[in-house]
């Protein structure tokens, strides 16, 4: 019998090469991962495998836009499940919108207190509020009255 016959069915498993994906992203090697979430998105398109061949995507080859519809999928199949937006935010922090990503995570949080979302937000920080807020968050009244009670320790 052949040697083969075992690597060979597991090539025809979506939740074979689903996980020899999953080992591989765990361990940062997204470009083997990618490969793995591909055929098995081919076979099968689960939530969990086209989330994360989205952020592969987005690592590799940098396709943003193919890597955020593919996120999108994902999540409208498992709305509930934070590791999408967890995954759909960090898609949006490497094409460079931090709005969106913080957007994103947050809507994350709201299904489920996710660290990994919450280490991302703490990662990024928050503004606050422009002391006053009928005035735009550039006006230099708002600007150096913020400055000077954060360096007094007031605010």
């Amino acid at each position: 019998m052949k040697s083969g016959g075992t690597e060979e069915s597991s090539e025809q498993d979506p939740k074979a090469l689903y996980e020899k994906g999953l080992e591989a992203f765990k361990t940062g090697i997204f470009l083997s991962a990618m490969k793995c979430f591909e055929k098995a998105i081919a076979l099968e398109r689960s939530p969990a495998a086209l989330s994360r061949l989205g952020l592969c995507l987005a690592k590799e080859k940098r396709y943003f836009a193919k890597a955020i519809s593919l996120c999108k999928e994902a999540i409208k199949y498992d709305p509930r499940n934070s590791e999408h937006y967890l995954f759909l935010g960090r898609i949006h922090l490497l094409a460079g919108q931090k709005k969106e990503a913080i957007r994103i995570f947050r809507m994350g949080l709201r299904n489920a207190k996710d660290p990994d979302i919450t280490r991302e937000l703490e990662r990024l920080g928050s503004r606050k509020e422009p002391l006053l807020p009928f005035l735009g968050r550039g006006n230099p009244i708002n600007k150096y009255l913020g400055i000077l009670l954060k360096k007094t320790g007031l605010r």
